[in-house]
This record gives C-alpha cells, structure tokens and sequence, in this order.
C-alpha cells in the first residue's frame, strides 16, 4: 500500500449514538469500522471544501483513492446516523 499522508486526526476515535429521550439502547451493536484515510478524504472534501483533485495531492494518492475513501467514508456515516450504530476511527494499530 503506498503510505498517504494524514495530517489531521480525529478529535475524538469513537463515537456513541445517544440514547432515545433518556432511554438506554436496548443492546450493544457492532461498531462501524472507519479507517484513517477514509477519515482524512472526509476531512478534507466534506469539513475544509477541497476537490478530490487537491485532497489527493495533499494525501499523496490518486485522485480515485480518494474517491473511493470518500465513497466509503460517507455511507458509514450514513449508516451510523441512520442504524444508530457506533462508529469508530482506526488506524492500522487500532484506534486513535
């Protein structure tokens, strides 16, 4: 894998859905799983606005792999919102 270029990390490496007006989840679902280029693509792209183009020159990859970290990065945050499901950040030793 060629190395990518991550410059900013994650305020925080998990997130919790809230309970529903004070009630707690009624079980514990699996975690969704986001890695760190994924996180910096949405970053980059979603949070301070730049092309895909500039995002993979500030990442050191192709404007594709952007794309593709992007793509993915999104509909996990999708799924967490809709499926109330965690969400954490990994690199590749674990967590941030």
């Amino acid at each position: 894998m060629k190395p990518r270029a991550i410059k900013g990390l994650p305020g925080a490496s998990y997130f919790l859905p809230a309970s529903h007006a004070g009630v707690p989840l009624r079980r514990p679902r699996e975690p969704i799983v986001m890695t760190l280029d994924e996180f910096e693509a949405l970053r980059l792209v979603d949070h301070e606005g730049l092309l895909q183009e500039e995002a993979s020159t500030r990442m050191r990859v192709s404007r594709g792999t952007v794309w593709r970290c992007l793509d993915s990065a999104r509909k996990k945050v999708a799924k967490m919102i809709v499926d109330g499901q965690p969400l954490v950040i990994e690199g590749e030793e674990g967590p941030v």
